[in-house]
């Protein structure tokens, strides 16, 4: 049996789907499924227990089943949030309590970490760095920071462990997100009702307007990765870094929502809200060479635009 902590949201569902893909049907999830808005994710899926986060470890603890690997990608991820108490509980100490289970079970755990663990991005985006030279900029970025860190501190480790630092992932079964959703996600919605893209103005002499740029991953992407590391279980345990190791701007991002959708693109710039101004990266892109050495062949990810057509016309389109 395979668990998937965070099964309702968006990353965990569509592992959850991938998994059913590859033929995997003895698998429990993990997550709080009481919120409706996200059944659609989870609802038609193949899967054999259903389990509320809450009551995760009594079920282990009562039932004992037989676990072959934990993909723990359940968290807290409102960047925006402040309360730390609730990253604390849920994306530290929980995630504590996972990789006890793991460790003493005898279990591979992979995880979600995330590049926002790595600041503002003055000192790169290298995952074999130490990481303790890195300053996150916000609650969620700082409890992922401190688990990573925790994770490498420990003498006693699951038998393979590996923790995925996220990019900028999009793809479909994120529209429960609201603000946090994907700028893709965003893009279509307004490109498809007002015709016309808003992006941030640039603040900083060195970027042009809307050339500020992130490594963009499509979900299938990460999920394929991830399948690859829990099949092989050879990589050496750490973290590491998942994007596409190609910055991409804004512009070409919208330019391609626009040519899926086949409109001419109409761009506005709009000044950096004052809030967030000073936590603005204006460039993020992963150096992926460890995690590349550890899969079987060149993998070829998605590029932005094959990602963003996809995404619009097999997913977002049959939803308005």
């Amino acid at each position: 049996m395979i668990i998937i902590t965070g099964a309702a949201g968006f990353i965990g569902s569509y592992m959850l789907k991938y998994l059913n893909q590859q033929g995997h049907h003895n698998l429990l999830i993990v997550d709080d499924f009481s919120i409706d808005k996200k059944k659609k994710n989870w609802e038609n899926l193949k899967y054999k227990h259903q389990i509320d986060r809450e009551q995760l470890f009594d079920y282990l603890e009562n039932e004992k089943p037989f676990v072959t690997a934990v993909i723990h990608l359940g968290a807290r991820t409102d960047t925006t949030d402040e309360n730390k108490a609730i990253f604390n509980k849920l994306n530290l100490n929980y995630s504590k309590k996972i990789w006890h289970y793991c460790t003493k079970n005898r279990t591979p755990l992979l995880y979600a970490s995330s590049a926002a663990t790595y600041g503002n991005g003055d000192l790169g985006f290298n995952d074999n760095k130490e990481i303790s030279l890195y300053s996150p900029m916000n609650e969620y970025a700082r409890s992922k920071q401190s688990f990573d860190q925790w994770a490498l501190s420990q003498q006693e480790q699951p038998p393979h462990w590996y923790g995925f630092k996220f990019f900028n992932v999009y793809g479909p079964n994120e529209y429960h997100k609201g603000r946090m959703a994907s700028v893709i996600f965003h893009a279509f919605h307004q490109i498809n009702n007002t015709k016309e893209m808003k992006l941030f103005r640039s603040h900083r002499d060195d970027f042009k307007d809307g050339e500020q740029q992130r490594d963009f991953i499509y979900v299938k992407d990460v999920v394929n990765i991830i399948y690859q590391f829990l099949r092989t279980q050879k990589a050496p345990n750490g973290l590491y870094n998942l994007g596409t190791g190609q910055a991409r701007t804004f512009n070409d991002l919208v330019k391609a929502v626009f040519s899926a959708l086949n409109l001419e693109p109409q761009i506005k710039y709009i000044d950096t809200p004052l809030d967030i101004r000073d936590k603005y990266q204006y460039f993020t892109e992963a150096n992926m060479q460890k995690t590349l050495n550890c899969l079987d062949n060149d993998y070829i990810f998605y590029s932005l635009e094959e990602g963003v057509k996809d995404y619009i016309n097999q997913y977002l389109i049959d939803r308005l």
